[in-house]
């Protein structure tokens, strides 16, 4: 295996392995509120903005069918509602209820602790580095995924 086949090999493996952490980690601060991670990733891609299933799933890196199902199960659950969409009369916009709003903020004081314990842990620095490798890496597969090959 080359050398650039095996560092795309290890870093592939890695971000799965974070993607995991990470979501171990939302659902223990999510559940007490109530939610799960899932639940917790959609209601805060529309907290600021009502969004389209489609404009969730492209946000969140998730598939469009995976935010319908958790979607209609939020407004199911009264935690979110469809309001009609102006640009787009299929298209119905997701936002959160007042109750879906007071779960997400239920989930605040453990985020920022663990926010702050995990800042601690690598430094200030440390953390930005991090964010600033992951947006870079982010930007590179987006930008090729958008070019041929060759």
């Amino acid at each position: 295996m080359s050398e650039s086949a095996a560092l795309l090999s290890a870093t592939a493996l890695t971000a799965f392995r974070l993607n995991g952490q990470f979501l171990d980690v939302a659902e223990k601060l999510a559940r007490p509120a109530g939610l799960t991670a899932a639940w917790w990733q959609v209601l805060g891609a529309v907290l600021s903005e009502p969004l389209p299933v489609a404009g969730i799933a492209r946000v969140m890196g998730m598939t469009r069918q995976g935010v319908q199902r958790i979607a209609d199960l939020l407004v199911e659950k009264g935690l979110a509602e469809y309001r009609p969409n102006p640009a787009h009369r299929r298209a119905k916009l997701l936002q959160p209820t007042a109750a879906g709003r007071a779960a997400v903020e239920r989930i605040d004081p453990g985020h920022q602790a663990f926010a702050d314990r995990l800042v601690a842990e690598l430094g200030p620095d440390g953390a930005r580095d991090c964010l600033h490798a992951l947006q870079r890496l982010s930007a590179a597969l987006d930008d090729l995924a958008e070019r041929p090959p060759g």
